[in-house]
């Protein structure tokens, strides 16, 4: 075991940053691109259902980024100080954080969950369900919330396993679990005709055996980190979630912009629900190539500021910069071509696709400014700079797109509800700015 957390600290302080970072995403892109696959699979299924159960596939999502907030609060957190303690070849500590986080993880996604089944109409309408929704979203978020706490400790795991620069076991994981969910929509789906109930149901199967998959890495000595009831240091709860916290602010935020969006779309009917829901979808898949990237350099970041190599820190954060930045012109590019087009693979409705077009369009121009904004707060946080990278999370995810949202839709309707978003992430950039060029200048040389 010595010798193996002797050779992984070796890989992480001296292989060169460029081709450390591309390494450690690769897996991590491929396993969210299956998850994405998913996530836009199934939103083409539902969507031959018609508008109401579209759209209820938005609400369900708003809800599932709760669920992915708690996870990644105690992930993130976790895998922050985990890659610091091995970086300072601290193994113990660091399995006592994994440990406390990973439980912790687990019977926050069982509160939620049991608090949720008890008031389900109340929620489904809090998260912006028309009358016509609500139905179809009440079928599908039962499911979803049997399955809360295994994905809860599945995102907590997922994230400590990255962190220890292990993402390849990560994508094992949630590469499993997404495969059986596109297998299972069309099943259950249309074979058994369960409708929205079968795509429920086979999201929350698919999520209980990514759990144990995930679960076995660190149950057959895969991982530098052990799991435990014994390992538990409930000591180590307030500092995972204090580094964990930019992570629950920006899904949580991301939750709440959801709910509002939801909302104030709701205004201008299913179809307008949605339409924004496809394109919240479609720009998360094309986004999420940039951000593997950036899930790559943060256990290069965060273990190499453990063991002082402050210098590939700064190297690291340049290269993960540029290289996301390049993919997202290409992926942007692509999106303004075929804007149209797209929206209508998913639902093909001249007035779903007149609302999304647009709104597809506008987020696809803001997101170039998405690569250097979405690294400063990685390297924050992964450095343990809590403040720094809970103020990004604050201001690009609630203090400037919520407001916008707010004031843009009664100002120009659903036109101010389509450049809410494209807005905010403009805005966000000069704090990452600053907050960077702070960051950087206070490293030791």
């Amino acid at each position: 075991m010595k010798t193996k957390s002797i050779s992984q600290f070796e890989k992480m302080t001296q292989t060169p940053v460029s081709r450390l970072v591309i390494t450690l995403s690769i897996p991590t892109i491929i396993s969210m691109l299956i998850t994405n696959i998913y996530n836009l699979v199934d939103t083409a299924f539902v969507g031959q259902l018609g508008n109401s159960a579209s759209g209820a596939v938005g609400i369900v999502f708003g809800f599932m980024a709760v669920l992915q907030a708690v996870g990644f609060l105690f992930g993130n957190g976790a895998g922050s100080i985990i890659a610091r303690l091995l970086g300072a070849k601290n193994g113990e500590q660091a399995s006592k954080v994994a440990s406390t986080a990973f439980f912790a993880a687990l019977i926050f996604g069982a509160l939620v969950a049991g608090c949720c089944m008890l008031v389900l109409r109340p929620l489904v309408m809090l998260l912006g369900s028309t009358e016509t929704i609500a139905p179809f979203a009440e079928t599908y978020i039962r499911f979803i919330l049997i399955a809360a706490p295994f994905i809860t400790a599945s995102f907590a795991m997922n994230n400590i396993l990255r962190y220890e620069g292990k993402a390849m076991l990560g994508m094992i994981g949630l590469g499993v679990g997404a495969v059986l969910n596109i297998a299972g929509d069309p099943v259950l789906m249309f074979g058994f005709k369960m409708g929205i109930a079968g795509a429920g149901l086979s999201t929350c199967i698919s999520q209980i055996i990514g759990f144990f998959v995930l679960l076995s890495m660190f149950l057959f000595n895969r991982t530098q980190c052990k799991l435990s009831v014994k390992l538990i240091a409930p000591k180590t709860l307030p500092d995972i979630f204090a580094t964990g916290l930019p992570s629950l602010l920006r899904q949580g935020l991301n939750s709440l912009s959801t709910v509002v969006l939801n909302n104030c779309s709701a205004v201008y009917g299913d179809a307008a629900v949605a339409a924004m829901s496809i394109v919240s979808r479609v720009i998360f898949f094309t986004f999420s190539f940039a951000l593997g990237i950036g899930q790559g350099f943060q256990p290069v970041c965060g273990f190499n500021y453990g063991a002082e190599k402050y210098g590939r820190v700064k190297s690291a954060f340049r290269f993960t910069v540029l290289l996301s930045q390049i993919i997202i012109v290409v992926m942007s590019a692509f999106l303004l071509l075929f804007s149209g087009e797209i929206i209508r693979i998913f639902r093909d409705d001249s007035t779903v696709v007149a609302f999304g077009t647009r709104a597809l369009i506008l987020q696809s121009i803001a997101q170039l400014f998405l690569p250097f904004c979405m690294v400063t707060e990685m390297a924050l946080q992964s450095a343990g700079k809590k403040l720094g990278a809970s103020l990004l999370s604050v201001m690009r995810n609630g203090l400037f797109f919520i407001p916008l949202l707010l004031v843009l839709s009664n100002l120009r309707g659903f036109s101010g509800i389509q450049e809410a978003q494209p807005l905010s992430i403009v805005l966000a950039v000069v704090p990452s700015a600053i907050l960077a060029v702070k960051f950087f200048r206070g490293l030791p040389k």
